[in-house]
């Protein structure tokens, strides 16, 4: 006598199935209040990476010059080779070599002209590194505002409903609400966060290009001090 045995297909427990979690689902779930605030944040985050990227390469390349560029300079100082100087200056692409250049145009004037004239050059340097700078200061403030924004716009739209149901709304007309609320208030922070590191960082990275402009200004007009 022949067995047939039919082949069976598991059948999975439902409550067994690994759930999957989804942001854009969770996003489309809280509503047009969620979507509308969430790509608010998305486009601040998109301006936020921007700018320091930007900044951040901005910054690391004025931030690098030879070695050697102060000995070239104070050499064609001392030999009384300005032009020759000039032309360094100019062919080097840095905050420092600008300032220099600025310093041995005024070479023959009173020491406190030249000291004046790297000044006012100098701030002109800061404040082409601080390009922006500020716009990334502005979203480290805002983009959690507007997370909170959303969670009081979350918690209008749940109390609404509990309010129209007479206090008998189930969980599920509540969702919307609750994850206009949550969704939002943590997209906001992390904007936020993202944005207020990167605004610290390019402020160290500034300060530290500042510093070096100091310690070659220093210098230039040390050797313009130093006896023929």
């Amino acid at each position: 006598m022949l067995l047939f045995q039919t082949p069976t297909t598991p059948v999975e427990d439902p409550e067994s199935q690994e759930k999957t979690f989804s942001i854009i689902k969770l996003i489309v779930d809280g509503g047009p209040g969620s979507i509308i605030i969430i790509s608010v944040l998305l486009v601040l985050l998109a301006v936020a990476l921007y700018i320091y990227f930007e900044r951040i390469f901005a910054i690391k390349s004025a931030s690098k010059i030879d070695k050697n560029f102060m000995n070239q300079i104070r050499d064609n100082v001392s030999t009384g080779k300005l032009e020759a100087a000039k032309i360094l200056c100019a062919q080097t692409d840095s905050p420092v070599a600008r300032l220099t250049e600025k310093g041995i145009a005024r070479i023959g004037k009173p020491l406190e002209d030249i000291n004046k004239a790297i000044e006012n050059a100098g701030t002109l340097e800061v404040y082409k590194l601080e390009k922006n700078v500020s716009i990334l200061a502005t979203v480290a403030g805002a983009a959690p505002m507007i997370g909170f924004l959303g969670t009081v716009i979350g918690m209008i739209i749940a109390f609404q409903e509990m309010a129209t149901s007479g206090g008998q709304a189930q969980m599920g007309s509540l969702a919307e609400g609750i994850y206009t609320a949550m969704t939002t208030t943590v997209a906001g922070l992390i904007v936020g966060i993202i944005a207020y590191i990167g605004y610290n960082h390019l402020v160290v990275k500034t300060d530290k290009v500042v510093h070096q402009m100091e310690a070659n200004a220093v210098d230039f007009l040390d050797l313009l001090n130093e006896p023929v």
